[in-house]
């Protein structure tokens, strides 16, 4: 089951028609696997996805509270602040956007893994991929504060959030490597990614 689709995709990113749905979907999958459920934390997650349809529309019998935490609300804040939360759904599609564009750079050889070439234009250079990417992963950190802001202002709804002080390291901009394995084949200055003038693959994927 996916939270959003191309469609919802479309309404805040102009992509490409020719990409095709089935291929965004894969991404839409490991960003609500490996960001948002880990953002939200696997009991409320859990109970969460009970309350959609296949097509990834809420159910009717959902609690109001999960409607708006999806749908986006206008509420009051502690202090007596109008506040317009936007739903999760541009959390989700810039995680996503931050995973395609990371995957979409790069096509698997039965050699090992190289940057495309595209008929239509030069393939960007693997640190300008790096930096599209985590201005992708930062906008989209831009919205899941104001998701976790409308979780804290209205935490009596939600029984099953539990605030971590973690979601914010996890949640980086940067690459997410969390630690790296120094050898030949991978440590910068030695073995043969030093001398046959190929970037090391770590410099431009996590």
């Amino acid at each position: 089951m996916q939270l959003i689709n191309q469609t919802t995709f479309q309404r805040y990113e102009d992509i490409s028609v020719n990409i095709k749905p089935e291929r965004l979907n894969v991404f839409i999958k490991k960003a609500q696997d490996l960001d948002l459920k880990p953002f939200l934390g696997h009991a409320l997650y859990y109970n969460f996805i009970q309350y959609f349809n296949e097509d990834g529309t809420i159910k009717d019998d959902a609690p109001q509270s999960y409607k708006d935490l999806f749908n986006g609300s206008e509420y009051l804040d502690k202090y007596g602040h109008i506040v317009l939360y936007e739903g999760l759904a541009p959390t989700l599609v810039y995680f996503t956007f931050a995973r395609f564009i990371e995957a979409d750079a790069v096509h698997y050889t039965p050699t090992g893994p190289v940057v495309k070439h595209h008929d239509n234009g030069d393939a960007v250079a693997p640190k300008d991929i790096v930096k599209l990417v985590q201005q992708q992963r930062s906008v989209a950190n831009a919205h899941a504060n104001e998701v976790e802001k409308f979780l804290f202002d209205n935490k009596n709804d939600f029984p099953l959030w539990r605030y971590n002080d973690k979601n914010k390291s996890s949640r980086q901009s940067g690459p997410r490597i969390r630690s790296i394995d120094k050898n030949d084949f991978n440590y910068p200055g030695y073995g043969a990614a030093a001398t046959d003038g190929h970037l090391p693959f770590y410099e431009f994927m996590n």
